[in-house]
Parts: structure tokens; C-alpha cells; sequence
């Protein structure tokens, strides 16, 4: 089968949702040359991209009849399924043989009964949730888990390479979702030891810069560490990621566990932290500022000079690249 990649140069895209990943995701997009179409609750938002050169959508719905490829990424698998689905949504719009590339963190049972419904419209679906952080998607260095047929894989890869850095085909619809959940949790682990640690040091003593250094070159480093443990200790604790979107994420973790019938011993805690979290300094609160917990019950202050306030990309803008997981042969 003959499949014909995206074309910059007469493609449109559409993007649904400029919050804190899809603006940052909607600006690759249209600095690397496509046509560019934007919708959000917020107008401001709009109008700002529209003084970038993209044209503004009156709905989804508008949207999606102007585009070859509708992009939404929005905060929780209940606004994803109104976009598409509702009033002047996106499946009332679409175009046949478009394309419809779900860029939220959501359930899989979800994306694969809204996938059908767009199938069912003559249209493709791809699930292709991002993870790294803002401070990559603002670069387009964030990497990229794909879920779909992989003739549609390959009709949308350049489009997935100018998105992020690594694009990872994960195989069907929904795969992408749910290995996205998976290392969700894997950094929501990493972040809640992250803070025990710190606090357990400033709490001996130990100098929290040095601390800070000994974690990054040893066998307990992490990704989570590098980044969130410097606005930890900075005090910004500003990652733009905020508790109640950790609880959905751990959520989700916890409901594919429970359908395969796996006993987990440590993401029940995790929920049990973070709602205990959210309840005390509320659901929009910065994620890392789990760390007030522990330092409310020891009276310590987990900061220390000379760590930024916000994560910014210091590696420079590069083309983006398919990775080939590894089998035996």
C-alpha cells in the first residue's frame, strides 16, 4: 500500500487546546511552515496566535471542515470526548480521509470508542500523547508515543517530527495512552521520593546544593530529579503541571491495573498522597509543592540559591526521528 506522507507546504493542521502543553505543541507547528487553524475556550489565546499568523475557528466543528489534520490536547478524556463529539464538535466537521490525532494524556477505552466513531466518519485516529515536559514541547524536542494503523503512522510522521524529537509507533489505537499513563506514574514514584529525599537531608543537615549534585551523578538520578528537584529548590515548585492532573494520570494507571487484575502495592499510596495534597493546598496547586507536606511536618523550608524558577530547553531545535524498539531476531 501506497502511503503518502503530510506535505508542509499544503497540508492544514488544526489545533484544539492552547493550554500549558498545546500552545507550546500548536508553535512547532506552525514555526516549522504549515497552515496553522486554532480553537480554545479562551480567546485570548486565539487572538495571540492569530497575530502569529494562524487563522482563528469559530468551533470544532469550523475547525475540522477547514483542516486535513484535526490535533486536540486537552486536560481530561471528558473535555476530549465534548470536542469531538458534541455540538459543533469535531465529528460534525470532519472532513473524509482526515486525520485526528489525540495529543491528550487519556483512557484508552476512550480514545478507541471515540477512534471509531471517526473511523466511522471516513476519517483515521491516532492517540499520540507527548512526555518530557513544557519546557521541550516548547522546543520540539519532546518525545512522542503514536498509536494507530502504521499506514497512518507513516501519513503523519512528519507532521509527529516536527511535534518532538522521538516518535516511538507503539502499535495500535490506544497503546500510546496506555504506556503514557505507565510512565506517568513512573515519574509521579519518582517525584514523591524525589521530595523524601530532599527533606530528609535538609532535615540532617546535609547542604542541599551538594545534595542536589550527589543525586544527579549517582544511581538514584532521574529525569524528575534533574528537572523538578531544581524548582523544588528553587521554591517556584512551578512545573507547569498541577496535582489534579497527577491524580487523573495515577488514576488511569490504577484503573489498567485493576482490569488486568495486577495488585499494586505503591500507586495506591501515590493517590492517597496526592489527594491528601490537593485537599489541603488545592487541586490547581504545582504538582512538586507535594513537597510542603513534609516540610509543614518538620518546619524546613526545602530551598536553596541558584536554582531557576522554570526548566527551559537548552538544547537546540532538531529534526525529529522514528524509534525502532529492539527485538530478537
Amino acid at each position: 500500500m501506497t502511503v503518502t506522507a503530510l506535505d508542509p507546504g499544503s497540508a492544514t493542521i488544526g489545533f484544539i487546546g492552547l493550554g500549558n502543553v498545546g500552545s507550546k505543541l500548536a508553535g512547532s507547528v506552525l514555526r516549522n511552515g504549515y497552515d496553522l487553524v486554532v480553537t480554545d475556550l479562551d480567546d485570548a489565546l486565539v487572538d495571540d496566535f492569530a497575530t502569529r499568523g494562524a487563522h482563528a475557528a469559530s468551533s470544532p466543528r469550523d475547525l475540522a471542515a477547514r483542516c486535513d489534520v484535526v490535533i486536540t490536547c486537552l486536560p481530561s478524556p471528558a473535555a476530549s470526548s465534548a470536542v469531538v463529539e458534541g455540538e459543533d464538535g469535531v465529528l460534525s466537521g470532519l472532513r473524509p480521509g482526515s486525520t485526528w490525532m489525540e495529543m491528550s494524556t487519556t483512557d484508552e477505552t476512550e480514545i478507541r470508542r471515540l477512534g471509531s466513531r471517526v473511523a466511522e466518519a471516513g476519517g483515521h485516529a491516532v492517540d499520540c500523547p507527548v512526555s518530557g515536559g513544557c519546557h521541550r514541547a516548547a522546543t520540539g524536542n519532546i518525545s512522542i508515543f503514536a498509536g494507530c494503523e502504521r499506514s497512518t503512522f507513516e501519513h503523519v510522521l512528519p507532521l509527529l517530527t516536527v511535534l518532538g524529537r522521538r516518535v516511538l509507533h507503539t502499535g495500535p489505537l490506544g497503546s500510546a495512552s496506555i504506556l503514557k499513563v505507565a510512565t506517568n506514574y513512573l515519574a509521579t514514584a519518582n517525584l514523591v521520593a524525589v521530595t523524601e529525599a530532599l527533606t530528609t537531608m535538609a532535615a540532617a543537615d546535609i547542604d542541599l546544593a551538594t545534595t542536589y549534585e550527589a543525586f544527579r551523578i549517582s544511581s538514584g538520578n532521574s529525569f524528575v530529579h534533574e528537572t523538578e528537584g531544581q524548582v523544588i529548590l528553587n521554591g517556584s515548585r512551578d512545573i507547569n503541571f498541577t496535582m489534579d492532573l497527577v491524580l487523573k494520570d495515577i488514576g488511569l494507571f490504577q484503573s489498567i491495573a485493576d482490569r488486568h487484575d495486577v495488585p499494586l502495592r505503591v500507586n495506591p499510596l501515590l493517590i492517597d498522597v496526592f489527594r491528601d495534597a490537593a485537599a489541603t493546598y488545592g487541586e490547581r496547586e504545582w504538582s512538586p509543592n507535594v513537597i510542603r507536606v513534609l516540610e509543614d511536618a518538620t518546619g524546613l523550608d526545602v530551598v536553596a540559591p541558584g536554582f531557576p524558577a522554570e526548566m527551559t530547553d537548552d538544547e537546540p531545535e532538531e529534526a525529529g526521528y522514528e524509534v525502532v524498539a529492539h527485538r530478537a531476531r
